[in-house]
């Protein structure tokens, strides 16, 4: 199992990130055996299948151990897909846990708990990322803080954590409207040009993430031409934070600890589905 995150600075601009956790869940349970090799996303049964056979060929070459010629995947997410709510970076780890687990049980390999290899479980996870196209950085920043939870700020270009801190609790409301924004699709050149202003935005997220939040959403929102007009209007009915995650098109408010309900009933969200969640 993983979690879900938002952002907090966009990494494509510098290749340095920021995001935060929050308590949305996607599971996989893998199985060998069957006729046959099947992904099966339970969540969103349309959705291509490339990027989690990438994760499962990876994970037995990782181990050097042989896949077999008959398994079957399923993954469950409560997580949308392509709104910049980092469900590719969830889905890799969770799908990496589960077969690592079944490699573990089946031939005593596979990755443990301690802390250095979980992380290496998250950077490959991140190599089947970049390589199934589904990220510009590889969001290794995303995969932190949807695995680790809390803050963190990571080196996008060696996959490295430069911070890592605990995140205050706070709710967070997820505004996902209809459509998705797919990677390949990105005008990244609109986002390079960030490059400056994003920097000054990741020193200000060491002390004042929230802050970092809201400024990075909005200037993402221009340099994409978002629609994001329901940010300002949280921001200025007293939310913590607002801005549009990742890429788009999804936008994270936050809020005080349990005034999430509260909060979206007075904010205007039409066009919007409305998830409330936590930070974690």
């Amino acid at each position: 199992m993983s979690y879900g995150a938002v952002t907090v600075v966009n990494a494509i601009p510098c290749g340095t990130g920021a995001a935060v956790g929050i308590d949305l869940k996607t599971r996989a349970c893998f199985v060998a055996g069957g006729s046959g090799k099947g992904v099966r996303i339970i969540n969103d049964p349309d959705e291509d299948t490339g990027m989690a056979m990438i994760c499962v060929k990876n994970v037995f070459e990782h181990f050097g151990v042989m896949e077999p010629d008959d398994w079957s995947l399923s993954v469950d997410s409560e997580i949308p897909v392509s709104r910049g709510l980092k469900s590719s970076s969830s889905a890799c780890n969770a799908v990496i846990s589960a077969v690592s687990g079944w490699i573990r049980n089946e031939h005593g390999r596979g990755f443990n708990d301690k802390e250095e290899d979980t992380i290496e479980m998250i950077r490959l996870g991140t190599r089947c990322a970049r390589e199934a196209n589904v990220t510009v950085t590889g969001a290794f920043d995303d995969a932190c803080a949807c695995h680790l939870g809390g803050l963190v700020i990571t080196d996008n270009k060696n996959d490295t954590i430069l911070r890592r801190t605990a995140a205050e609790e706070y709710d967070v409301i997820l505004l996902v409207p209809d459509r998705k924004i797919r990677k390949p699709s990105l005008d990244k050149q609109r986002l390079y040009a960030l490059s400056e202003r994003m920097t000054d935005i990741l020193r200000l997220a060491e002390r004042d993430w929230l802050s970092a939040l809201t400024e990075n959403g909005r200037l993402v929102a221009i340099a994409l031409n978002i629609e994001d007009r329901v940010s300002t209007s949280a921001v200025n009915n007293g939310a913590l934070a607002a801005g549009v995650s990742g890429t788009g098109p999804a936008v994270s408010v936050v809020v005080a600890k349990g005034d999430g309900k509260s909060f979206l009933k007075d904010l205007d969200h039409d066009g919007y589905i409305s998830i409330v969640t936590r930070t974690r």
